[in-house]
């Protein structure tokens, strides 16, 4: 089949993408920026943004499937660059879809949709949606999944996938500013490190968007649904950053604040950051002290029912993976 997959160039979608070329599939990637690593696969490029809805027709046309990946992240920022990329340029992609003939799409959310400041342990999808959030990044994506399951059909087929905390190698994001953080001195553990949380390894989370795509059909019991995407037994959160920090040779987390401190503190920087103008992630927020404190852990069991999802990679082979670029980046820092 002709796919699409918009953020191809990025951590997960890029691994999406290898997993349909090595099931014979052809590849379109949709992209803001230049990716010589996908022109050396043979994927299709096509730059533009999601807030173009002409660019984005134009990537969705002629093809018989695309997988929404692309997304602004962060807990910081304008609600009108969330909205307009997260949720408005997702109603684009529907469009766009529905204006080629697209019979399945793809959606790639997050746990995020439906946190409403509680822990969650061993949530299912029978989890609403919270009335309000606590950044703007969840926000935008649950208006993005609303749109995406409500235009499921006979003719157009839809899924979303909720991967929770992706971790891997090629990681550009969270690893690094876990190490950036630890070899600063500047990394506090936010609680009494007992919270569990669930996880997905990306190889696995990206498998998952395969599966359901290749069960996708009008007929499906994965058609118009959102379904949890991690490994089957949650994790303690604060144990997996002392293992990540562990395979670059650093030592773990030894300074711990509590969650009240840590919200108190996120509100006052919010309010200062706000107050000022501030564009710049404030390093504690009211969303970042709850997520690092509290535990996260979600249920897989529909998932593995209705498109037969079955993480391949174990916790201790994923971070085997990752320990050669764990060990690079660190000795780069410290040589730099």
């Amino acid at each position: 089949m002709k796919i699409c997959v918009t953020g191809g160039g990025g951590f997960l979608g890029r691994y999406i993408v290898e997993q349909l070329l090595a099931k014979g599939h052809s590849l379109r990637a949709f992209c803001r920026g230049e990716y010589p690593e996908l022109d050396a696969l043979g994927v299709e490029v096509f730059r533009g943004d999601l807030r173009d809805a002409s660019a984005v027709r134009q990537a969705c046309q002629g093809v018989d499937a695309v997988f929404h990946v692309a997304a602004v992240p962060g807990i910081w920022g304008k609600w009108e660059t969330y909205h307009s990329i997260n949720s408005v340029g997702t109603e684009n992609v529907i469009e766009a879809c529905r204006a080629s003939g697209v019979p399945k799409l793809i959606y790639t959310s997050s746990p995020s949709v439906v946190y409403d400041g509680q822990p969650h342990l061993n949530g299912d999808e029978s989890l609403s949606y919270p009335e309000s959030y606590l950044c703007h990044y969840p926000h935008s994506k649950a208006l993005g999944e609303k749109a995406v399951l409500a235009a499921n059909s006979e003719t157009f087929s839809t899924v979303a996938l909720r991967p929770h905390l992706i971790w891997g190698p090629r990681d550009n994001h969270l690893i690094p500013r876990l190490i950036d953080r630890a070899m600063a001195g500047r990394l506090v553990r936010v609680g009494d490190g007992t919270n569990v949380v669930s996880m997905a390894y990306v190889e696995n989370a990206a498998a998952a968007h395969v599966q359901a795509f290749e069960s996708l059909s009008p007929a499906s019991s994965c058609a118009g649904k959102a379904y949890f995407i991690n490994e089957p037994e949650p994790i303690l959160l604060w144990k997996w950053v002392d293992d990540l920090l562990a395979l670059g040779g650093l030592p773990p987390v030894q300074r711990n604040i509590s969650p009240g401190f840590a919200r108190t503190v996120g509100r006052a920087l919010e309010g200062v950051y706000t107050l000022f103008r501030i564009n710049s992630e404030p390093p504690m927020t009211r969303f970042l002290a709850s997520q690092l404190s509290q535990s996260h852990s979600y249920s897989i069991d529909n998932a593995k029912n209705d498109f037969g999802y079955n993480p391949a990679i174990s916790y201790d082979e994923g971070m085997e993976r990752l320990r050669p670029e764990v060990e690079a980046y660190v000795a780069s820092k410290k040589s730099s």
